[in-house]
């Protein structure tokens, strides 16, 4: 079984400083989950601790922390894209990344491919209130139209009871339903990665 590699984002809104992250434990969950399928995640990048310019080109002048980011990501098979919910929607770190990412679809190679083309990405949610499937509708769309390709069961999330008090990275061990589904995912994922990473598309 070929070796494959991942990275992932955390779009939190919190510094690594600052303190542990949910989307940071539910991103080592899928790394244990890839782990069995001989996918290393290689690193996971805190975009709050970067300086990301806004706009929608890959270089967005000095200062600018993306372009060692985007290089990181497109040097890897899999992209695990993790963000929080806040009010009900993906974190507008998250948005930012996303927005970055539009570059893609004027940076094309000779056959119409996209830098991202034959490259999978699976999401990481967590929340303490309902929005998840909103999120991964968005998140699902914008990654598409920038060229990932999508497996089957491609997000794991969690999120609490409404107006509860509980983050995902107090559990001792995730809910049987959580470590189930991020099994589905990390199986899914590697398993369409190993498949474009032997046959990319044509263009």
């Amino acid at each position: 079984m070929t070796g494959l590699n991942a990275i992932a984002l955390n779009a939190s809104l919190k510094e690594s400083s600052d303190e542990d992250s949910s989307t940071d434990a539910m991103i080592a969950l899928l790394k244990e989950k890839f782990d069995k399928h001989d996918v290393e995640v290689t690193e996971t990048i805190r975009l709050a601790d970067y300086n990301l310019k806004p706009g929608v080109t890959s270089d967005e002048g000095k200062g600018d922390s993306w372009p060692s980011i985007r290089e990181k990501i497109l040097d890897h098979d899999i992209l695990v894209f993790g963000t929080p919910i806040w009010m009900g929607q993906m974190s507008s770190i998250a948005k930012r990344a996303l927005e970055r990412m539009d570059a893609f679809l004027s940076e094309t190679d000779d056959q119409g491919r996209m830098p991202s083309y034959s490259k999978v990405a699976a999401l990481a949610i967590v929340g303490n209130e309902d929005g998840a499937h909103n999120v991964s509708a968005s998140l699902f769309q914008a990654l598409n139209d920038t060229g990932w390709s999508i497996p089957a069961v491609a997000a794991c999330y969690w999120v609490g009871e409404a107006m509860g008090s509980t983050d995902f990275k107090e559990f001792t061990a995730p809910p049987k339903k959580v470590d189930d589904t991020a099994a589905m995912v990390a199986a899914n994922a590697a398993h369409l990665a190993r498949l474009l990473s032997s046959e990319p598309y044509p263009g």
